[in-house]
């Protein structure tokens, strides 16, 4: 007996010495970041639908670095996508994450945002944001996890709580971003985000670059909205889907042009009493100009037309 507790104490050294290996969150792969500006980084995600193979990755997401703070510009589709965010942020900086903005409501921008949740982050958004995740917060879960899969566990709604109605500034120590909330547009609850230091604009998803824009909120509000942008010069803006940063304001062109084609093509039909049905035929000479067209354009068109047989 004496033995075997000597050999016990003895080995005792040996295991505090022995790493303990972690059984918390499994690790992540960091997503691929581009510095647009100095400080300022974006993940261009691909041209993709939710699936398993990419985390539900498939919105631009992005991060400011500022003196004293991090603010996150949207977080992805899923807790992983927000983890691998975070990840690559970690590799950057190890300043604490003070805001996590929200550029709107839909889930490839906002079901990532649990990652944050105990970084002590506030939630910023739109002051319609947090009624328009809570209408289809069962749904997006819903769907997202048959998309995703296993990677989607653990995802859950993290809604903001800072709210902006008109403007809203927030300094990251000597780094200022300027929040703008906007009309019903591409969705109900648009915000756009302003690196007033380097003038780099996050736009969300008021700008699409190559995949086909995506209508939930008014055609004429986001035709609206567009030219009210297009008015304002930045040296470079970042879209919610497309590279990680495009010049302004040429880069609106290609979506400009098929929102006006939408809007002239769905309004003859109304006009002529087309069938709603048959909407979807609106806009087809666009097809070849944008990724995932099938995947959206027949749902745009069908929008367009409810808005419009009531203009």
């Amino acid at each position: 007996m004496r033995r075997i507790t000597l050999a016990l104490l003895l080995l005792i050294p040996v295991i505090l010495r022995t790493p303990v290996r972690a059984e918390t969150a499994p690790t992540v792969t960091p997503l691929p970041m581009q510095e647009v500006a100095p400080g300022a980084f974006v993940y261009a995600a691909p041209y993709a639908l939710a699936g398993r193979d990419n985390d539900g990755a498939i919105a631009n997401v992005g991060f400011v670095i500022g003196r004293d703070a991090v603010a996150v510009i949207d977080t992805g589709g899923s807790l992983r996508a927000g983890q691998r965010l975070r990840a690559a942020l970690r590799q950057r900086t190890a300043l604490p994450v003070r805001y996590v903005i929200n550029t709107h409501v839909h889930p490839d921008h906002v079901l990532g945002n649990a990652a944050f949740a105990e970084e002590g982050a506030t939630f910023v958004g739109h002051h319609a944001l947090p009624e328009a995740l809570a209408a289809r917060a069962e749904s997006y879960l819903r769907a997202n996890a048959g998309l995703v899969g296993p990677g989607f566990a653990g995802t859950r709604i993290v809604p903001s709580t800072l709210l902006v109605s008109t403007r809203l500034d927030l300094d990251l120590g000597g780094r200022v971003l300027r929040l703008e909330a906007w009309p019903t547009s591409h969705t109900n609850s648009d915000l756009t985000v302003r690196d007033e230091g380097t003038d780099t604009w996050f736009l969300g998803d008021l700008l699409f670059v190559g995949h086909v824009p995506a209508l939930d909120g008014r055609l004429a509000g986001w035709i609206a909205t567009l030219r009210a942008l297009k008015a304002r010069p930045a040296a470079r803006v970042v879209p919610g889907h497309g590279p990680a940063s495009v010049p302004w304001p040429a880069a609106a062109g290609p979506i400009d042009r098929y929102l006006a084609d939408l809007e002239r093509q769905v309004r003859a039909m109304v006009r002529d009493g087309t069938p709603i049905g048959e909407a979807g035929r609106a806009a087809r000479d666009e097809a070849g100009e944008w990724a995932l067209f099938d995947d959206f354009n027949a749902r745009n068109a069908t929008t367009a037309y409810q808005e419009l047989e009531w203009d």
